[in-house]
């Protein structure tokens, strides 16, 4: 049902969506903040989207071929707006996108490339959920979007407090992309924080490959604002998508330090990429030490796992066996299907493959240290044999 007034509509959420956001804000994840990584991760994929047409038609830059991700909140209205300059929507697809569930616009787009064409396009996301993450900090959402190439007088609105239905109407905006306004909830407020907000751009987007940027506002003496400015908070370029040849053994070892949180260096390590069946970069470390804990089973342990450079969960156990429960490092699937919450590995035969493929290649690490360098794989046997043992 919908109903119409000149080029304002509301109509109806298909009835799965409403499903979903009474369990996306009830339970569906298990801490709040992953809303952003959704958001960005969704204004990524506009980008790539937009940079993948742009190859054919370079007019859809419209005389910008700068991209990226703004993030700006303001208390006194107790919103936070995330924007982005890429593809952008149509109503067409505004309706589409935003009043189904299950047809995540990237999965549809995705389907009309090629087998080549998808090889290039760096796009992350399988499920139409992620949008709807925004309800679990605000009760209501306003979109602003426009589609690359149309008419500034063919922008579209569409709002939504998560209950039964939304608006939608004609707009006119002068730049392409879309802006996601959140109007927070209480339990919302905590990320109308500059140092909040780059906290978590920090865990979450660190590796996209667009720059991430903040509207950071100084005070002065009085503790009044000065005039702001825009602040890139992301690197915009993951380590490990890197050539080999391109990294010191020093950015290795600062790196290892980042995703282990350990102080001291790394033993070894093995920056793999790999094209085929599976698309895949895998970077692993052996540590030095063991933690303390490393004898409990209930240790928590297991790869950071990234799809498309977008940091999807930490302690990936489903990767190693338990035996090398000791490996930290990260894996970058290209093609991993994950579950609807993309927080819990669907069990396949990609995990299972990719978990065969770095097992063998830690075996082959320490096979090659044992051969090579007596008195390193003595210092790994006393911390890890133990553990080494269990396979």
């Amino acid at each position: 049902m919908s109903e119409q007034t000149a080029n304002k509509e509301t109509r109806g959420f298909q009835s799965e969506v409403k499903q979903l956001l009474h369990l996306m804000i009830h339970s569906l994840y298990s801490n709040k903040e992953i809303f952003l990584r959704e958001l960005i991760s969704n204004a990524s994929d506009a980008s790539d989207k937009l940079r993948f047409k742009a190859l054919s038609n370079g007019d859809l830059y419209e005389g910008n071929a700068d991209l990226g991700v703004k993030l700006s909140f303001n208390e006194a209205a107790n919103t936070l707006t995330i924007s982005d300059n890429g593809i952008g929507m149509s109503r067409e697809d505004v309706i589409e996108h935003l009043g189904t569930i299950a047809k995540s616009g990237t999965a549809d787009f995705f389907s009309k490339l090629s087998e080549d064409q998808s090889k290039d396009s760096q796009l992350i996301g399988q499920f139409g959920v992620g949008f709807y993450s925004a309800f679990i900090v605000a009760d209501a959402v306003t979109v602003r979007t426009r589609a690359a190439g149309s008419e500034k007088d063919q922008g579209v609105q569409w709002h939504s407090e998560g209950e039964g239905d939304y608006t939608i109407e004609d707009i006119t905006k002068e730049s392409r992309g879309t802006d996601i306004i959140l109007h927070m909830r209480e339990e919302g407020k905590e990320f109308l924080n500059e140092w909040r907000l780059k906290e978590v751009i920090g865990k979450y987007s660190d590796h996209i490959g667009i720059p991430v940027s903040i509207w950071a506002v100084e005070k002065d003496e009085e503790g009044k604002d000065k005039e702001g400015k825009w602040e890139q908070v992301n690197k915009a370029q993951a380590l490990w998508t890197r050539s080999k040849s391109d990294i010191e053994d020093a950015e290795y070892q600062e790196f290892y330090k980042h995703v282990s949180h350990d102080f001291a260096d790394p033993l070894t390590w093995s920056h793999n990429k790999v094209e085929g069946k599976n698309d895949y970069t895998s970077l692993l470390y052996i540590p030095a030490k063991a933690p303390f804990d490393m004898m409990n089973r209930d240790h928590k342990s297991g790869l950071k796992l990234y799809v498309q450079r977008v940091f999807i969960m930490d302690d990936a156990e489903q990767f190693m066996p338990t035996y090398l429960r000791f490996v930290k490092g990260l894996i970058d699937s290209n093609d991993l299907p994950l579950n609807v919450s993309r927080e819990i590995l669907q069990d396949n035969k990609v995990t299972q493959s990719l978990r065969s493929a770095c097992t063998k290649r830690v075996l082959g690490m320490l096979e090659k240290m044992a051969k090579k360098d007596d008195e390193k794989y003595l210092t790994f046997w006393k911390q890890f044999g133990q553990v080494l043992k269990e396979g």
